[in-house]
């Protein structure tokens, strides 16, 4: 389970020219706050530019926040990030790989990062290669991959460990419709019992792709949580049949004054 609250970071403008001054600074997360449970998908839907990548980030480790608390089942994670980054697996916009390594090799160097011993490692680069239906690419260098190659090849990297908490960020990004079925699967898979119940939390733009997909919604807009619940809720508190209708009502909407989640539209 993930939980944030009140979440905020200002990071400092980029100065232009010689004599620039120092610009004001730029606030990315103002108040963002969430709950993310197990077995779940959660998605964070905002614009461009709403802070989705940077709370993703903080809750990965990656970027300390100015503000608010982060807390990885349980464990804190600003006061012990590597224990906390154990229990994650993180699947970002840059997808990193190696390309002069097969993926087997991406995957395997991963789980040493990890800890992991070399045979656990190549019997676990297996098992994930069965999950994620990418047999044929394991021995094959990722140099030269599609874009949903080395979207499955990543996220089998983030994986390796078996984390209980997944977070991606715009992982559709990219894709074609067949990867996108495809991804769409292995983290429903990932939810389930079957796949060990983890929590799963992705960002996105795409107002589909949400509402296909994910179980619960956080919607972020000008860096704040602006609404969290289910799609037929937000729809329902909007007075939206239409999710698109009740996304931009929530995100972009004068008439609102206060929504679920703890924030203003």
């Amino acid at each position: 389970m993930i939980l944030v609250e009140a979440l905020h970071k200002r990071f400092a403008a980029p100065r232009r020219g010689w004599f620039a001054r120092a610009a004001a600074s730029i606030v990315a997360v103002e108040q963002v706050s969430f709950t993310a449970t197990d077995g779940r998908i959660t998605g964070l839907l905002g614009p461009n530019g709403a802070g989705k990548t940077t709370t993703l980030r903080m809750i990965a480790g990656l970027v300390m926040p100015d503000a608010g608390t982060i807390a990885v089942d349980g464990i804190d994670v600003l006061r012990e990030t590597q224990a906390a980054q154990r229990r994650m697996g993180v699947l970002s916009d840059a997808r990193g790989l190696y390309p002069r390594l097969s993926a087997r090799e991406n995957i395997v160097y991963y789980a040493s990062l990890q800890g992991m011993a070399r045979d656990i490692a190549h019997a676990r680069a297996e098992q994930l290669a069965e999950t994620l239906d990418m047999k044929p690419l394991l021995e094959r260098r990722t140099d030269g991959f599609s874009q949903g190659e080395r979207m499955k090849t990543a996220l089998a990297r983030a994986l390796v460990h078996d984390p209980a908490n997944i977070i991606l960020d715009e992982p559709t990004n990219g894709l074609d419709v067949l990867s996108t079925r495809a991804l769409r699967e292995a983290l429903r898979h990932l939810a389930s019992p079957a796949g060990g119940g983890k929590c799963v939390v992705l960002s996105s733009h795409i107002m589909q792709e949400v509402e296909r997909l994910c179980d619960a919604v956080v919607v972020v807009a000008h860096g704040r949580t602006v609404a969290e619940g289910t799609v037929a809720e937000l729809c329902a508190r909007t007075g939206e049949n239409d999710f698109e209708e009740a996304f931009v009502k929530l995100a972009f909407g004068r008439e609102l004054t206060t929504v679920e989640g703890g924030g203003s539209s």
